[in-house]
C-alpha cells in the first residue's frame, strides 16, 4: 500500500509519502515545496509519485535537512528532471556525491539513495518570498542541518524533532549532539515545526522544549547512575532498555533504546574524564 496525500499551511505544500509493499506503511516521509523551493525529496520507492506531484509547479532549487535515505531518496531523480540544484551541508555534499550503503531494513522500507551532485550551502537561500537560514544541528547525523523563516516562524527540522518522547537511536547518533543542537534552535522564535515524519502546526516550539527535557532528564539519570557506581550492563537493565528486542531484529542492531543509553553514557563518562583533566 502506498499513501500520497498534500495538505497546505499558508505557502507550504506538505506532501506526505508513504510506502509499504505489505499492509499499512510503518512511517510516513513529508516532502515541503514552498515557493519554488523543495525541502527534502522523500524516499526512493515513491520516485514515480513524487516526480508526478512536482510535475506543474515552477521549481528553482532542493534543499536537504541530511543525507539519509528517505529525505534523499529523489534529490538525483527531481534534479535530472527538473534541472535544478541540490545544496545542503558541506557533509551531505561528501555523503551523496557517490552515494553510501543502506541496511536490509533501509533499503526494504524507503530504497536506496542514488548518488547525486550537492552545493554546500554556507548562507542564507533566498526565494522570491522568503528567507531561509541554514542552522548546522548534528546528532542524529553529523550532517544534519535546520532551516529556519525568520518572518513566518517556520522551522523545518528534518529528524531533530521526530517525537517528544522518542525510544530509539541509529548506532551513529550522537546524545549530547542532539542536547546541544536542541537548545540552539530553542533560541529562535518560531511556533511551526515542519519536521519530516511528525509536523506540528501549533506549539512546536513547546513540544521542542518537550524533547529537550526528555533527554536531560534521561541524561541525568543515566549520570546519577553512574555516579552511584553502576555499570553500563546495569543502567540498560535497570533502564528496561532490553525490550527494544524486536527493533533490534528487524535493524540488524542499528536502532534501539540501548543505543539511545550507551551514547548518553558515552558523553557522560568524556565529560567526567575533561572535568578531571581541568581540575588537575
Amino acid at each position: 500500500m502506498n499513501i500520497i496525500k498534500t495538505d497546505y499551511f499558508s505557502d507550504v505544500e506538505a506532501i506526505r509519502l508513504g510506502y509499504s509493499p505489505i499492509g499499512t506503511p510503518v512511517m510516513s516521509v513529508f516532502m515541503y515545496v514552498v515557493d519554488g523551493l523543495v525541502i527534502d525529496t522523500g524516499q526512493h520507492h515513491m520516485q514515480k509519485y513524487v516526480i508526478e506531484q512536482l510535475k506543474d509547479k515552477k521549481l528553482n532549487q532542493i534543499i536537504l535537512t541530511h543525507y539519509h535515505e528517505d529525505h534523499s531518496g529523489n534529490a538525483a531523480a527531481i534534479q535530472k528532471t527538473y534541472h535544478i540544484n541540490v545544496c545542503g551541508h558541506s557533509l551531505t555534499a561528501e555523503k551523496l556525491r557517490n552515494g553510501f550503503n543502506t541496511l536490509p531494513y533501509q533499503h526494504y522500507l524507503w530504497g536506496k539513495a542514488p548518488p547525486v551532485e550537492v552545493s554546500a550551502l554556507d548562507s542564507p537561500i533566498t526565494t522570491d518570498r522568503f528567507r531561509f537560514i541554514p542552522i548546522h544541528t548534528p546528532g542524529h547525523s553529523k550532517d544534519h542541518t535546520v532551516y529556519f523563516e525568520e518572518e513566518n516562524g517556520w522551522l523545518f527540522s528534518g529528524d531533530l524533532y521526530l517525537a517528544e518522547r522518542i525510544k530509539y537511536f541509529r548506532a551513529d547518533e550522537k546524545f549530547l549532539d542532539q542536547i546541544r543542537s536542541l537548545r540552539k534552535v530553542l533560541e529562535l522564535d518560531f511556533d511551526v515545526l515542519f519536521c519530516s515524519h511528525n509536523p506540528c502546526l501549533k506549539k512546536g516550539k513547546s513540544k521542542l522544549k518537550n524533547k529537550l527535557q526528555f533527554l536531560e532528564d534521561l541524561y541525568g539519570h543515566i549520570h546519577s547512575s553512574l555516579q552511584e557506581g553502576l555499570s553500563e550492563k546495569a543502567i540498560i537493565k535497570k533502564l528496561n532498555a532490553h525490550n527494544d528486542r524486536l527493533a533490534k531484529w528487524l535493524t540488524l542492531g542499528n536502532v534501539s533504546f540501548t543505543h539511545m543509553i550507551k551514547s548518553a553514557i558515552h558523553s557522560a563518562r568524556r565529560s567526567e574524564r575533561i572535568s578531571h583533566h581541568r581540575n588537575q
